[in-house]
């Protein structure tokens, strides 16, 4: 069974830092393009990051661009998302994806999500 677990979320004043892992299993997680995405209250699923599966590439959305950085442990099938900077505008909820290299449109199985809430 694929299982998708995220960790990390907090609430965190505005120009904070936090740091979102995800454990995987049940899938060649090394084999994998992983992403993540948001959803804040009232709007719809927002791509974030990905990452190819060697994880030597990466995209980000303009709007975390500079400021959050996706990495991949293929040694220990996790996925992590550094945030840096943080901004009232990046409260959501924060999951991550099978797919979903460079937008929503290759997205696969998502976990349940953590809670990202910027706020002083």
């Amino acid at each position: 069974e694929v299982q998708l677990v995220e960790s990390g979320g907090a609430l965190v004043q505005p120009g904070g830092s936090l740091r979102l892992s995800c454990a995987c299993s049940g899938f060649n997680f090394p084999m994998y393009a992983m992403s993540w995405v948001r959803q804040a209250p009232g709007k719809g699923l927002e791509w974030v990051s990905g990452i190819s599966a060697s994880g030597r590439t990466t995209n980000y959305a303009d709007s975390v661009k500079g400021r959050f950085t996706i990495s991949k442990d293929n040694a220990q099938n996790t996925l992590y998302l550094q945030l840096n900077s943080l901004r009232t505008e990046d409260t959501a909820m924060y999951y991550c994806a099978q797919g979903g290299f460079e937008s929503l449109t290759t997205l696969a199985k998502r976990g349940q999500g953590t809670q990202v809430t910027v706020s002083s």
